[in-house]
């Protein structure tokens, strides 16, 4: 899953967002390690407390941060008020915390290394498959969140039910995933465009795009159901964005962007090898076929390399561009100045990105 670089600009009297960000992450996870349908031992707080800063940290915190900047910008203002700022923070973070549910259950299910330059949670020493139950937990503290600072907001149950629907969408993303490189059943001939762009939709672009926009409507007061437009560019430009994710965790450095790419080891249904199969003659399918999804470090070189002989680089040169110039044109024909302006200041952060 993929990660964005954020800037948002200072809107919050002077005081820098990301710092006013932090704060607001201290005192919600001061609020679930004194949550009082639990009983806590010393033991279980230190899990949570290390579970918590290990998983929810670490990140550019890219979603949390666009709800702010997004709430800002939709309602016209240089300047949040305290309370504006803290709801919007706290869904920021609702956000950041469902990332880090998907992300700790993700890389058990992958079999990953490394995320966010370090080892995945579940290959710390002594986590193991406790990290299942910590991605349970982390689920948990979102609905406790929302319940403790929304619950007698007009929108309390909107904000409930997207977050509910947007997890529903992105596990299924998941399944699609998992299911179609399931191991033992591997057949290279159902991989399409089509196929991807369901998986990439549905677990990527929902929660990484459309929920930030989403939550920052909700505090705007206003009704979802009048955004169905908005939601369609924020999920093409989710579907955009893990194209990149696809073609860095081929050719992206490791050093940079943070983890060790493993698509080709994992028979991933990646964009690239979508285009390799489009673009290849028999004999270059054949080394496709006998190559992908292993791990042998020659198999993962062939296909290295006959993605370079392909020029799959150019190929998503050129996607790039068209798909700039069609999100552009889609942005500039809503209504709202607001609403552009929030889309593009999305756009702008991800065009280009290098990790």
């Amino acid at each position: 899953m993929a990660t964005v670089e954020v800037v948002v600009a200072n809107g919050l009297g002077g005081a820098d967002t990301k710092t006013v960000f932090k704060e607001t992450y201290s005192k919600l996870k001061e609020e679930m390690l004194d949550d009082p349908a639990f009983e806590f031992t010393d033991e279980s707080l230190q899990w949570i407390d290390r579970m918590l800063d290990y998983n929810v940290l670490g990140g550019k915190c890219n979603r949390g941060l666009s709800v702010i900047d997004s709430y800002r910008i939709l309602k016209g203002v240089d300047v949040l008020s305290k309370e504006e700022t803290f709801l919007a923070c706290t869904l920021g973070w609702c956000i950041e915390w469902l990332q880090a549910y998907f992300l700790v259950l993700d890389d058990i299910m992958d079999n990953s290394q490394t995320r966010r330059g370090q080892p995945c949670w579940f290959r710390v020493p002594q986590v193991g498959l406790i990290a299942v139950n910590d991605g349970i937990i982390l689920r948990n503290h979102i609905s406790r969140i929302l319940q403790r600072h929304f619950k007698g907001k007009p929108y309390y149950v909107d904000v409930i039910d997207l977050f509910n629907e947007v997890e529903f969408k992105t596990a299924s993303g998941q399944m699609l995933d998992l299911i179609t490189t399931h191991e033992g059943e591997k057949d290279l001939t159902k991989y399409n465009l089509t196929v991807r762009r369901h998986i990439v939709q549905y677990k990527t672009a929902y929660y990484s795009f459309y929920l930030p926009v989403a939550c920052a409507l909700l505090l705007a007061g206003e009704n979802l159901d009048n955004f169905g437009d908005v939601k369609n560019i924020l999920v093409e430009m989710g579907t955009y964005l893990q194209v990149q994710d696809d073609y860095l965790d081929c050719f992206g450095d490791p050093e940079f962007i943070g983890k060790i790419g493993t698509d080709i080891e994992d028979y991933k249904c990646s964009w690239l090898v979508v285009q390799a199969l489009e673009h290849a003659d028999e004999k270059q399918k054949n080394i496709l076929f006998e190559s992908y999804g292993k791990s042998d470090p020659a198999c993962v070189a062939k296909v290295k390399d006959l993605y370079k002989e392909l020029k799959l680089e150019e190929v998503f040169q050129a996607y790039e561009r068209e798909s700039y110039n069609k999100l552009i044109a889609d942005i500039e024909a809503q209504p709202s100045k607001a609403v552009q302006s929030v889309l593009k200041s999305f756009l702008h952060k991800i065009y280009k990105r290098d990790k």
